[in-house]
């Protein structure tokens, strides 16, 4: 097994494969990363090609220092600076133009480019070590659950990766808040780890992109993602009445509200805290695929705050099922 507890000279090695075309799954603060040299496009095309991710869904860059931001886009509103300066590291990213140095693979052939510097040592010190910004979507299979844990990294990729470096189970649980200004105005293309709420706050009102895009200029915007093995629904009466007869997995926000016999129940937060509730989505939801069960239901949350990513990651989760 290709997975090694996240140390200096487990980075070290690590960055090694990077530097010479390779792929590396390593851990941050949102979810696990599937990671190759952001500038070598035959290294790139190995992310795309390990996940079977389609071609026109870009990846994101991620760099360890601020001044790097500079050698791969234009930043075009002030703006962006405030919000570097209260939330980089973080699971914040941003959609800039690109400069002629990024690769149009990485951005599927579209001007902009999407960056963002992790908050996670084991992530920053692989980038340093490495030398170069490490292009990096979730490191699973395109359109299934998202990696929070080591472990479900070598589930759904086993040998595909050169090398996993465990650091641990995630804190923030879901990707990153994607964001972009466009024409003065600062529009949301991905509810994530941060919340829109605390963007707000910073730089004013933020427009949010409901539609979904053939043609995405930025990871988030398709139909369908984040998806078990098995069905996902939402948790209705209507649903409870139509799945009676099938072995039934619940994921409920704080409390289980209904008396129905479910065969397996997960809460995702027993105080009702939203971060902890984010931070343990997919790791129940993997738990819940490799159960006995026919399907899954899911409770919805409030769509506030990290709710809003919550939301967004089952109903495109759903979505699989029901489209």
């Amino acid at each position: 097994m290709n997975i090694f507890t996240a140390s200096s000279d487990t980075i070290k090695r690590a960055s090694e494969i990077i530097k010479n075309g390779g792929l590396v799954a390593f851990p941050t603060e949102t979810v696990y990363g599937l990671g190759a040299d952001g500038l070598n496009p035959i290294a790139v095309a190995k992310i795309f090609e390990s996940k079977k991710r389609p071609s026109f869904n870009p990846l994101i860059l991620h760099i360890a220092e601020r001044n790097n931001l500079s050698k791969l886009a234009h930043i075009n509103d002030e703006r962006i600076e405030r919000l570097i300066d209260k939330f980089w590291p973080g699971p914040l990213t941003l959609v800039l133009p690109k400069k002629e140095v990024v690769p149009d693979i990485v951005t599927s052939g579209n001007p902009t480019v999407a960056v963002r510097m992790p908050n996670h040592p084991v992530a920053i010190e692989l980038i340093k070590k490495s030398g170069t910004p490490i292009a990096a979507p979730s490191a699973n299979k395109f359109g299934n659950l998202s990696p929070t844990e080591a472990s479900h990294v070598y589930i759904s990729l086993g040998e595909k990766v050169d090398m996993i470096l465990d650091g641990g189970k995630c804190t923030v649980g879901v990707e990153s808040t994607i964001i972009q200004f466009s024409d003065g105005n600062v529009l949301l293309l991905r509810p994530g780890g941060l919340s829109v709420e605390e963007i707000e706050n910073e730089i004013g009102k933020i427009k949010i992109v409901t539609k979904f895009s053939l043609r995405p200029n930025s990871p988030g915007q398709l139909l369908y993602h984040y998806s078990p093995s098995i069905p996902l629904y939402f948790l209705t009466k209507e649903n409870l009445e139509k799945y009676s007869d099938k072995k039934i997995g619940a994921l409920f926000f704080k409390s289980i509200n209904t008396k129905h016999d479910f065969t397996s129940i997960k809460i995702l937060s027993e105080k009702g805290d939203m971060k902890e509730a984010a931070a343990n989505l997919f790791k129940h939801l993997h738990d819940l695929e490799k159960e006995e069960i026919d399907l899954i239901l899911a409770e919805p949350v409030k769509e506030e705050g990290l709710g809003r990513a919550i939301m967004d990651r089952l109903k495109k989760g759903t979505n699989r099922f029901i489209i």
